[in-house]
Order: structure tokens, then C-alpha cells, then sequence
């Protein structure tokens, strides 16, 4: 009986040294496999910008002329420009309130130890991870309890909420890789609190703060279920073309759509580089 389960262990010992070889997939076939999904992802937005040069009003092939016409009617669409203003002024707001309030939460987060950090920390993340519906519900319920008019200052307050956690988590890592010694060297060499932070924390992590700084303005400028919930009797873009989309696709909305695509990705593009360790000094 020994001499069997001696087996039976060498037997497993053996089974688990040996290397897997199952099916191994050659190169073409992953190249191959990435570009659909990059096709699924970004096939869209290729029809979407290719339709806001066609010279028709119809949304439909066959394509047509090129034309900078539909360029030319969204920028002289008064609501339109109306709400793209609006969409700046509330995402700028809302960023400013995600940075005044993380970047402090990211560091006491990392400096000091209070009751019920472990829960704070993991606070912090929910309405990151909340659906913008129940977001949206919750602050309406609160905003009617507290008796406040909806409004643009109450869509900025509902984002600056929502964003908040974007900032305080990649403030944070920033932080957790910061080398501390800097710090130490600061203090020892005479420089008070607010100096050390100034001179040796802040241009460590300016970086994380201008990074997450972005996407939360990308997010908050594309925002829609905590948009619909708060707003009052002004729109903001994203809620002017959803209002839009009901009567059909137009040209100017491809247009609109097709500055908006290039302007994110040129945001979420600085933002990937302010968020890379290359920024670190």
C-alpha cells in the first residue's frame, strides 16, 4: 500500500515537472486575431469620421464628394456651440473639484494611519465602480432633499463625485512608488513641511495630478447617465446630440463626433504619458 501511494506521488511529482503542450498559436494568428479586435473597436469610429467629409445628407452608402461643410454648420450651430460650452465649463469644474479633494485624500491615504483607513481606501473606489445610473439617482435624491434647483453647478458636483476616485487611486500609486528619502534628505537639510512638499513631493508627482487630471475631464466631458439626472434646462453636448439622435443621424453630428474622437485621444494620449514613470525625477 506504501509502495503504490509512493508511486502515486511520484506519478503526480513527474505530472506536474512536465511541461504543458497543448496548441500553440503562431504569430500570423495573433496578429491576425488583435487586428479584429481592433477592427470591432475602432471600425465605428473609422465610418464615423469618414461620414462627416461625405457630400450627402443621407447617412448611406454610396459616398459621395468631400466636403467641410458639415464642419462648417456645427460651428455655426448656436445650441450647439451652447452646449459644447457648457460640456467645457462642467468638465473643467468637475476637475478642478476631483483634484482639490483627491490629491489630499491620495496623500493622507499614504502618510497617515487613522481608524478605518482599510474602509476609506476601498470607499473611495465605489462610485468608480457604481453605475452612473445609481450615481445619478442618489445625487438627484440628495440634491431634492436638500432643496437645490437642478442645474450645471449640480451636473458639476454629480461628475466631481463620480471622478473623485480616478485622481485619489493614481495619485496614490505615485505615491507608493516615491522614494521617501527625498523627503528625509529635505527635512534634514532645514526645509519645513511645505517646502519638502513643494519642492521635492509636488515635482515628483505633478505628473499623476496633470494624468489623472485629463482623463477625469475626458470622462466628465463625455458623461451622460449623471448628466441626464442633473441637469437642468441647460444641455451639455453629450446630452444635445442624444436629444438630436431621436429625429436621425445628420452630417453636422458625424462632424461634431469626428472633433470630438480626435480631441480625446489627444487628452488620453498626454494623459498616458503624464501617467508613465518616465515623468518621475
Amino acid at each position: 500500500m506504501a509502495v503504490t501511494t509512493d508511486i502515486g506521488v511520484m506519478a503526480s511529482a513527474a505530472t506536474a515537472r512536465r511541461p504543458w503542450r497543448g496548441p500553440r498559436l503562431s504569430a500570423g494568428a495573433l496578429g491576425a486575431a488583435a487586428a479584429c479586435v481592433a477592427a470591432f473597436l475602432y471600425l465605428p469610429i473609422v465610418v464615423l469620421i469618414v461620414f462627416s467629409f461625405n457630400d450627402n445628407v443621407v447617412t448611406t452608402l454610396p459616398l459621395k464628394e468631400f466636403t467641410w461643410r458639415w464642419y462648417e454648420s456645427a460651428f455655426a450651430n448656436e445650441d450647439l456651440l451652447r452646449a459644447l460650452w457648457n460640456s467645457l465649463y462642467v468638465a473643467a469644474a468637475a476637475t478642478l473639484i476631483c483634484v482639490a479633494f483627491g490629491v489630499p485624500a491620495a496623500i493622507a491615504l499614504d502618510r497617515i494611519d487613522f481608524p478605518g483607513k482599510t474602509i476609506f481606501r476601498r470607499a473611495v473606489l465605489l462610485p468608480l465602480v457604481l453605475p452612473g445610473l445609481i450615481t445619478g439617482i442618489s445625487m438627484l435624491n440628495l440634491f431634492r432633499v436638500l432643496g437645490l434647483n437642478l442645474s450645471l453647478e449640480t451636473v458639476i458636483l454629480g461628475h466631481g463625485t463620480a471622478l473623485i476616485s480616478v485622481v485619489v487611486t493614481q495619485v496614490f500609486a505615485r505615491l507608493q512608488r516615491f522614494n521617501r528619502r527625498l523627503e528625509e534628505a529635505s527635512n534634514d537639510l532645514g526645509a519645513r513641511p511645505l517646502q519638502t512638499f513643494w519642492y521635492v513631493t509636488l515635482p515628483n508627482i505633478k505628473t499623476a495630478i496633470i494624468g489623472s487630471a485629463l482623463i477625469s475631464f475626458t470622462l466628465s466631458f463625455d458623461e451622460i447617465p449623471v448628466t441626464f439626472f442633473l441637469t437642468g434646462r441647460e444641455n451639455t453636448l453629450p446630452m444635445y446630440i442624444y436629444s438630436t439622435l431621436r429625429r436621425g443621424i445628420t452630417p453636422e453630428i458625424n462632424a461634431i463626433g469626428t472633433i470630438i474622437v480626435v480631441a480625446s485621444l489627444v487628452v488620453i494620449f498626454v494623459s498616458v504619458l503624464m501617467l508613465s514613470d518616465k515623468g518621475e525625477r
